[in-house]
């Protein structure tokens, strides 16, 4: 396995780090890997290590404002911000491969930018996975405190609102403290303006999909205390795409990938590349 890593450059100049994984020679496809808040593109060796020796390249950016990429922590001025990232990146690699299939997988708030990308360019994408999208919010603000929030995000977008409960990311124990000893996870409050362009994004988001029309493959854990599975059925019912599929997974929490069980997540995933490579 061949491990690349560098920068490129971002919106407003700012310096966005990547990882790479590649198998030897040419890879069966592209996973496109856009990781969740507060977390980094080196959190998904369990996706490596599964589909790298099965034939796959595996990239993974880390997003302005997390892991090594620069901007202030968590924070973001535009939410598309992340997709212009994004896209940059993209063609990048799909430069380095110009004749291999890409598929984008996109967890928690990765998913929520993965949507906003392939409404944009869904012609350049072989399919779309979603874990864990975020769409609908269990720690959502409560309705008459929306619009304090969309003030405080106007006028201190940097003010910390909320923090991320690490328990709740997944039932094993070792990988709730590797995601809590890890020191390119962010474990501060979640900024105002972040907070509120995800809230906004991910409510927008099942209004648009009917204009999507890319093989998706969704999946959830029924008992994810994050982000509500219900986001997830929404999203899968508003969807355009004829070549679509719901997986939802009894008693698994947020982090599917990082699960007890997570070896069936991984294999059904390998099931679903396999019948669209």
């Amino acid at each position: 396995m061949e491990h690349k890593t560098g920068h490129f450059q971002g919106r407003q100049d700012f310096q966005i780090y990547y990882q790479g994984w590649l198998p030897e020679g040419e890879p069966l496809a592209v996973l496109l890997v856009v990781h969740g808040l507060a977390e980094h593109g080196g959190r998904y060796t369990n996706v490596v290590e599964h589909f790298v020796p099965r034939g796959y390249a595996v990239y993974a950016p880390d997003h302005r404002g997390h892991g090594r990429s620069q901007g202030q922590r968590v924070c973001v001025e535009c939410f598309t911000d992340y997709v212009d990232d994004l896209k940059t990146f993209f063609d990048l690699v799909r430069g380095w491969h110009p004749h291999v299939k890409v598929f984008m997988v996109g967890h928690s708030m990765g998913g929520t930018i993965s949507l906003a990308y392939a409404l944009r360019h869904q012609d350049e994408l072989a399919g779309l996975i979603l874990s864990g999208a975020g769409i609908k919010f269990n720690q959502a603000i409560p309705a008459a405190l929306i619009p304090l929030c969309k003030l405080l995000a106007a006028i201190l977008p940097r003010l910390g609102l909320a923090t991320i409960d690490c328990g709740a990311i997944s039932r094993d124990p070792e990988a709730v403290a590797a995601y809590d000893n890890d020191p390119l996870v962010y474990r501060g409050k979640v900024t105002a303006r972040l907070g509120v362009e995800l809230m906004e994004t991910g409510h927008s988001l099942p209004g648009q999909a009917s204009q999507l029309h890319l093989p998706t493959l969704i999946m959830h854990g029924s008992a994810d205390q994050l982000v509500d599975p219900q986001g997830s059925r929404w999203l899968y019912e508003a969807l355009g795409a004829a070549d679509k599929t719901l997986q939802i997974y009894e008693g698994f929490y947020h982090e599917i990938y990082n699960e007890l069980g997570r070896e069936r997540v991984l294999s059904d995933v390998e099931a679903w590349l396999t019948a669209h490579v």
